[in-house]
């Protein structure tokens, strides 16, 4: 570590330096940052629009990239001024706290009329009485000594009774000057690094620099801003603390905190999803410098969703929106296709098994939840649908978690973030009572059940559907806390996992995976006990049982009946429907057939 330099500031330069200058700086920057952010959305909003509408052809996507290079760089210049911005307001901020100290300290020794000095040392005039003949003690001069508090042993002389309080002086005046020597030592160095490099580029090494200046300044402005956000209050709370904040409070929070504003339950989607999007990048930056198998899984996924933030909205398609990313234990992702602030009809899906932030959640499972939102809005067009990867599911057979699908904690730590999260949105929507569904699928529907356990139940859901179930935790459907009769399951007749009972959990330990069972001859298909509680299709769960395709036999289609619930376009147009009608808020539509 390097040492902090010796301070060469004096107490008259500290009492003199003019805040207000740092801050008409970084009002500069601010400007700046603005106008760059300005920028990037009139090229993403007006000019790649405009062109893709009228031009074709190879001259057309050469000019679409060009552009997106150019809104890049723009979003390059918003983050690093933004930066700069925060770095000169927390500098004031501080250096402000120190001038209030060395004022109190400086305002006392004129009230008890001390001289302090040029270099620190306070003079105190003659006081008290000797203890020999009663004579004034004399008056002298106080320094400090580094160790506030500590005077030396007097002996056998009274003390004048100024020199403490002079030495008192001393010590908090020179504790303002260190203070204030070591904060400027600490924002040079971080205003050193903040600058760009040459070149009309911004590659993705330019972009990890980035993500190291947004690290140092949000380190250095904990006190100024980061201890403000409330993330131990309700979403309304939140959603009110933001909207309390002024203008340049936002700008700054989502230049510095992009991570914290964009995950925290209860700030707005859009509000949400611009922080994202420069989290996004930032994130991209930091993996692009990483070589292991892991960084390179996730950075796949997230330039996957980059690539499709990024790409032309169809006529009619909804907005994509992104409301969280991270890169938290296996990923965390959330992406909602139509704003759920401003939908009547708003759905969460939150998948399952073997799913984590990689290519194939980024294809997959955010086409389930585009697919879900695109035939909801064709039943209404004020709906939205989200893809929730907000916690760890299950990773099967990966060498280390292989079993934890059997198990709840994976479920109840996401059931919790996942209420938190509904939550949020049932606050910032805009209707009184907007229609709310969650959809588990898998593992997913576990989580699910665990969120409507917690304390209050599953804030703002109306109806809940299950699909591919292995269980949600509770025997009755009743018992999810939104009256049966809204809960409704979907399960092929060929998935095997929502069929497996639990009191073969032991057996399976010891097999290769599910698929032991049918190998093996163990599967009790009489039973209506799966690993979580009754299964939801059964007649003892009591949900209304939609139909669905059989999908493919385990032995030629291994676990394809599994995923095939959202294929509207393909094997099971019949449960992709009805989950659109439930979503939609037209339950009473759905034809439902006769439970196991």
């Amino acid at each position: 570590m390097t040492p902090t330099p010796a301070p060469t500031l004096t107490w008259a330069e500290l009492r003199d330096l003019k805040c207000a200058e740092l801050e008409g700086a970084a009002d500069g920057w601010g400007r700046s940052s603005n106008r760059a952010d300005a920028a990037r959305d009139r090229i993403e909003q007006q000019l790649l629009t405009g062109l893709r509408d009228t031009q074709e052809g190879e001259a057309a996507q050469a000019a679409v990239a060009r552009l997106r290079q150019l809104g890049r760089n723009f979003q390059y210049v918003y983050t690093e001024c933004g930066l700069l911005r925060t770095t000169l307001n927390s500098l004031a901020h501080e250096m402000r706290t120190q001038q209030r100290a060395l004022k109190e300290a400086l305002d006392d020794a004129a009230a008890l009329k001390l001289t302090v000095g040029a270099d620190g040392s306070v003079t105190y005039p003659a006081a008290g009485e000797a203890l020999v003949d009663g004579a004034p003690l004399r008056g002298g001069t106080a320094t400090s000594n580094g160790l506030p508090g500590l005077v030396p042993p007097s002996g056998l002389v009274a003390p004048n009774p100024n020199a403490a309080k002079a030495r008192d002086i001393a010590d908090r005046v020179a504790g303002a000057v260190r203070a204030a020597a070591e904060i400027d030592w600490r924002y040079a160095g971080i205003l050193r690094r903040l600058k760009a490099e040459e070149g009309l580029k911004v590659p993705d090494a330019t972009w990890r620099d980035a993500a190291g200046d947004a690290a140092a300044v949000r380190d250095a402005a904990g006190a100024y801003l980061k201890d403000a956000i409330p993330h131990d209050a309700s979403p309304a709370e939140r959603r009110d603390w933001w909207a309390g904040l002024t203008q340049e409070q936002r700008e700054e929070y989502l230049a510095v905190y992009p991570d914290q504003i964009g995950n925290l339950d209860g700030i707005p989607a859009l509000i949400r999803d611009a922080a994202n999007r420069d989290n996004l990048r930032l994130l991209i930056g930091e993996l692009e410098g990483r070589d292991d198998e892991r960084s390179a899984t996730r950075l796949a996924g997230l330039r996957e969703i980059d690539r499709q933030l990024g790409a032309e909205t169809a006529p009619g398609m909804p907005p994509m929106l992104l409301l969280g990313v991270s890169d938290e234990g296996n990923g965390r992702a959330i992406v909602s296709y139509g704003n759920p602030d401003t939908a009547r009809n708003v759905a969460a899906y939150v998948p399952g098994l073997n799913t984590s932030l990689d290519e194939d959640f980024a294809t997959n499972d955010l086409k389930r939840a585009r697919d879900t939102a695109i035939a909801t809005r064709e039943i209404d067009p004020s709906s939205a649908t989200i893809a929730w990867l907000g916690y760890d599911a299950p990773q099967f057979l990966d060498g280390t978690d292989s079993f934890a699908v059997m198990g709840n904690e994976q479920a109840e730590a996401g059931g919790k973030s996942f209420g938190r999260f509904v939550g949020g949105i049932a606050a910032t929507n805009v209707h009184e009572d907007p229609h709310m569904t969650a959809i588990g699928h898998s593992y997913g529907s576990r989580t699910v059940g665990a969120a409507t356990q917690q304390d209050g139940g599953i804030s703002g859901v109306d109806d809940i559907v299950l699909v591919g179930s292995p269980g949600v935790g509770v025997d009755r459907a009743e018992d999810l806390g939104v009256g049966k009769d809204h809960v409704f399951a979907g399960a092929a007749e060929n998935d095997l996992v929502t069929k497996v009972p639990s009191q073969l959990q032991g057996k399976m330990a010891a097999m290769t995976g599910p698929v032991g069972y049918v190998v093996g001859g163990l599967v009790d298909r009489d039973s209506d006990d799966l690993w979580f509680g009754k299964d939801p299709a059964s007649e003892a769960f009591g949900a209304r049982r939609f139909r669905t395709d059989d999908g493919p036999p385990v032995v030629t289609g291994g676990f394809a009946a599994h995923s095939q619930y959202f294929d509207r376009g393909g094997v099971d147009p019949a449960s992709a429907d009805s989950i659109a009608m439930i979503a939609a808020g037209k339950a009473d539509r759905v034809k439902v057939e006769e439970p196991r």
